[in-house]
């Protein structure tokens, strides 16, 4: 794949008690915005680590954007990780401000836009903030950097589902498509899906299937979850 931005040769990763990824081999494009669905424990969360550099994999190489990632590259990737990772002493503004002061590519209006549009006060403590105002917020943090690839390990955890569906539509209009690729996991299959240009499913540490999800609808009258349970 010429436009590849995500590429994985031969990764395995073991941990203590149990192999995450077997002998898995993929490549991603540039441009799309990418699910990576499974269920619990079959890898999803371990694959968007590998991506960021945040570990390394026990067998094969790694490649984004043309790294290899023998450790973690930040000027290529953006991630949000599925826990609270965020200093609970600042408020919502000073976070922005931290980020923006730890990473150049950090775009300050593009926060405050996403800020006003997800209706958050900047002058809220992060230790005050609700799980469903956090899961925001850390939304806002990772689409914020001016990276190629944006890493999201279930964004959407801790949000409502009233508003759920209202952010899910509006977030395409914060990535930069020409410039930037998506790369989220999720359990909100049916939910997320509007969203996406493809979909990846990966079960007990391998890759089952890559699809356009146009392509998934076109040649089987399927939604998303119709494919999963058919392509296990």
């Amino acid at each position: 794949m010429a436009n590849a931005i995500v590429k994985f040769e031969n990764v395995s990763k073991q941990y203590p008690r149990r192999c995450a990824l077997q002998d898995v081999s993929f490549e991603l494009p540039q441009g799309k915005i990418i699910g990576l669905i499974g269920a619990n424990g079959s890898g999803k969360s371990t694959t968007l680590k590998l991506m960021a550099g945040l570990i390394r994999p026990s067998r094969g190489a790694v490649v984004i954007n043309g790294v290899q990632m023998n450790r973690r590259h930040p000027e290529q990737v953006s991630f949000l990780p599925d826990h609270n990772y965020l200093y609970p002493f600042y408020t919502v503004m000073q976070t922005i401000e931290f980020f923006h002061g730890v990473y150049s590519d950090f775009d300050r209006d593009k926060a405050a836009d996403m800020l006003a549009f997800m209706e958050l006060s900047g002058d809220q403590p992060i230790k005050a903030l609700s799980k469903g105002n956090m899961a925001r917020l850390k939304i806002i943090l990772a689409l914020s950097r001016q990276v190629p690839l944006i890493l999201m390990d279930e964004p959407l955890s801790g949000l409502d589902p009233i508003v759920r569906g209202s952010i899910i539509k509006s977030l395409i209009s914060f990535v930069d498509i020409e410039h930037q690729t998506v790369v989220l996991s999720t359990h909100e299959v049916a939910e997320i899906e509007p969203l996406l240009d493809m979909a990846v499913l990966i079960h007990n540490g391998r890759i089952q299937s890559i699809q356009e999800v146009d392509e998934i609808r076109a040649s089987g009258n399927m939604n998303l979850v119709e494919w999963m349970r058919q392509t296990k």
